[in-house]
């Protein structure tokens, strides 16, 4: 493999701003995420001047985790440690059907065979560059590529609405429960923005005094576990069936979250668990899934899936919180969508920091006490019905199984043209099906 591919990699120092850094942990599922670390400009081109990722690299991460790979797009970025980038060398290899055949079980099978160590794999390049790979005809590797890349823009189109269908329901959210803005213009004599007249008759015209401060009149602010009728830890269960632990379940950790609501299950594991365990953990349209342990310097824990009947159809068995989570359940379902978007908010502005305590290197959300002090702004019954109504659509339609659905077909695809078994007529015709 050392005769078609360029290996690079730095280990620059991190900053607030600048010049994005790749990350071995934002490479996940064939795409890079969102940068949150950066390093400067200067520095850029001290760690880089032995080779500039150019557009269209492969990269690839040799540790925690071992074999993650995505394609550099036309972004200036730098390469932090556990990361390399590979190019095909033109004529011979083309790098974008790099990218899919690194993807491939056989592909990963051969980087783990060559990997070193126990509780974290990692893999030399002297060992990487023994790596063995079978081509296609190159015209063939650009037409595979083509077909492959195809679904994963569908795909990423697909997450792009969902995110965006997110900020929707987030700035509604802010708008009618943080800043009271419908409140506020009929205070002021105004017609509250974007709402017809029905909606906009349902908000009082001014505020009162409460034991917390002012608040819409008729509304009351609600310690969040008043708004709930049950709450329980998580499970974890066994790896394997057994005597005690024979029911199969999905177990949904915090590091999972992300990914569901994105619509994405593949990474949430399957084990075995009892029915006794299972009967208080099942979860059900409208539970709140909350992460209580975990999170890192950068990273509070308190994230929260909220939970829909999209996201357990992705699943061929019941569906239970992981032991770092906890398992909130709303006294309604229109509760649950207010509930679901104000962890959301405070989750986004950093207020879950509030709630967490470190023990022994791990990071706990004080659940108990958040349940007592958080407080909600809980409205009356018709402003919750409306809230409930516009957001829960856009909840749904973010947690349909259109992405599970196109990345069925792409790991089925995948294998077969990657290795030729599938003709690239065949493809494109599964691909026409698809769109």
């Amino acid at each position: 493999m050392d005769a078609l591919i360029d290996y690079r990699g730095k280990t620059p120092t991190k900053t607030t701003s600048g010049i994005p850094l790749v990350t071995a942990k934002i490479i996940k599922g064939g795409r890079i995420e969102k940068p949150t670390e950066f390093i400067s400009a200067e520095e850029y081109e001290t760690w880089m001047r032995r080779g500039i990722p150019k557009p269209g690299d492969v990269v690839l991460t040799t540790e925690a985790p071992l074999g993650e790979v995505a394609q550099l797009g036309s972004e200036k970025v730098a390469l932090a440690q556990r990361v390399i980038t590979l190019r095909g060398k033109a004529g011979l290899l083309d790098s974008s059907y790099l990218l899919y055949l690194l993807q491939t079980e056989e592909m990963q099978a051969q980087l783990k065979a060559r990997a070193t160590g126990t509780t974290v794999l990692g893999i030399k390049q002297s060992e990487l560059r023994k790596v063995t790979v079978a081509l296609l005809p190159y015209a063939q590797q650009f037409k595979a590529a083509a077909i492959l890349s195809a679904l994963d823009k569908r795909i990423s189109l697909l997450r792009e609405t969902n995110a965006t269908l997110e900020a929707i329901a987030q700035a509604l959210f802010k708008s009618w429960f943080v800043d009271f803005d419908p409140v506020r213009a009929k205070a002021e004599g105004r017609e509250p923005e974007g709402l017809d007249a029905d909606t906009a008759a349902l908000f009082p015209d001014g505020f009162e005094e409460s034991d917390s401060g002012l608040v819409p009149r008729e509304w009351r602010l609600v310690p969040f576990g008043q708004l709930l009728n049950h709450t329980i830890g998580g499970d974890w269960g066994d790896e394997i069936p057994n005597e005690k632990n024979d029911t199969r379940v999905g177990i949904i950790r915090g590091t999972d979250i992300p990914d569901l609501q994105g619509g994405q299950a593949e990474r949430v594991p399957i084990r075995f668990t009892s029915q006794k365990k299972l009967a208080s953990r099942r979860l059900q349209d409208g539970d709140l899934v909350l992460e209580v342990s975990g999170g890192s310097k950068d990273q509070p824990t308190g994230r929260t899936l909220y939970v829909t009947d999209g996201v357990l159809e992705q699943f061929d068995c019941p569906v239970a919180p992981a032991t770092f989570c906890r398992l909130l359940r709303p006294i309604s379902r229109e509760v649950g969508v207010l509930l679901g978007q104000h962890m959301s908010y405070i989750y986004r502005q950093g207020k879950t920091w509030e709630y967490q305590n470190q023990s022994t290197g791990i990071s706990n959300f004080q659940t108990t006490h958040f349940l007592e002090a958080e407080l909600v702004a809980l409205p009356p019954p018709q402003v919750l019905h409306a809230f409930s109504e516009i957001v829960r659509v856009a909840i749904d339609r973010g947690r349909t199984t259109q992405i599970v659905q196109l990345s069925a077909i792409r790991d089925t695809l995948l294998p077969r043209l990657i290795s030729g078994q599938l003709r690239i007529p065949e493809a494109e015709a599964m691909l026409e099906d698809a769109a």
